[in-house]
């Protein structure tokens, strides 16, 4: 699936995507969960992870319903990334306008 939104990674092993993808999950969790790190690093990261996640959407045919930005059944699933993006958003502009 994600090499048919984002095909260099056809170039990836497998193996070594799955690593990295979960490697950068927890990263972003432990950001968002530790309290010294800033909002606007961990909303960084995680504004950059779910818009990864959105550009499946945006590239998978058959998620989207035709012509339209709304989500197909089958793409449902993906369609709450945008509460991701939102929340890492929001952190982001806290902490870059906090004093």
């Amino acid at each position: 699936m994600a090499t048919t939104a984002y095909p260099f990674l056809k170039r990836v092993p497998q193996e070594q995507f799955m690593k990295a993808l979960a490697a950068g999950e927890i990263a972003t969790g432990v950001a968002l969960l530790t309290p010294f790190i800033p909002a606007a690093v961990g909303g960084a990261l995680l504004t950059a992870f779910a818009g990864s996640l959105l550009g499946l959407d945006v590239r998978i045919p058959g998620l989207r319903r035709p012509g339209s930005i709304w989500p197909s059944q089958q793409g449902m699933g993906i369609a709450k990334d945008v509460w991701l993006a939102g929340i890492g958003v929001g952190l982001l502009a806290d902490g870059v306008t906090r004093d």
